[in-house]
């Protein structure tokens, strides 16, 4: 029982402190850089969900592709901004859940700040609850910021939910943190290309 009250405290003060934990989830996958792990842990509380972070970390990335280039791998669920000299700022990311994963090469062609959302006639088929439309704002699932691809229904935008960043929850859009996508949004440029692999 003392062990069980000393790692839920352990695991509280990490969360107050923002230190990142990893979840005891297997490894998906390993990048040039390294193993990554999958889906942030998370437990709900009286208080709301505590859960851990995926950090966002400038890594070695050889690559031919332009600086300002960004790279998704659905597969480690992790996002890459090439930055040049090998080197890219590599970001944890949510994606599609299995039927609804992607893959090609699109460009940004349009970005804004808590965008509005309108779930498709297909999403509220499948989830009737859905509202029609929601304004932009902090309990909008697209989060504080939305890169839009081509003219697909695909964005990599920001997530009210946070907790469910590493793994596969989607309808095929690419998920990050708020602060996460916030960055990326600053650094990203309409017209720059985007691909997407597994």
């Amino acid at each position: 029982m003392l062990k069980k009250i000393g790692l839920i405290s352990a695991i509280v003060a990490g969360t107050l402190l923002g230190i990142s934990v990893a979840n005891s989830a297997p490894i998906v996958s390993v990048s040039p850089a390294g193993p990554t792990p999958g889906q942030v842990w998370s437990f709900s509380t009286p208080f709301g969900i505590i859960y851990g972070t995926i950090p966002r970390e400038v890594v070695d990335y050889p690559t031919s592709h332009v600086p300002g280039t960004i790279v998704i791998s659905t597969s480690q669920r992790r996002l890459y901004f090439v930055l040049g000299n090998g080197k890219a700022l590599r970001y944890g990311i949510a994606v599609g859940i299995e039927g609804a994963a992607w893959t090609g090469t699109n460009t940004i062609t349009n970005k804004r700040e808590w965008p509005d959302w309108t779930p498709t006639p297909a999403e509220r088929v499948k989830f009737p609850s859905l509202p029609a439309h929601m304004a932009g704002g902090p309990d909008n699932p697209l989060g504080a910021r939305a890169l839009y691809l081509g003219d697909t229904l695909y964005r990599i935008h920001g997530t009210n939910e946070p907790w469910k960043l590493g793994g596969g929850v989607s309808s095929g859009c690419i998920r990050m943190s708020n602060d996460d996508v916030v960055d990326l949004y600053n650094r990203a440029k309409v017209g720059a290309t985007v691909i997407v692999q597994r």
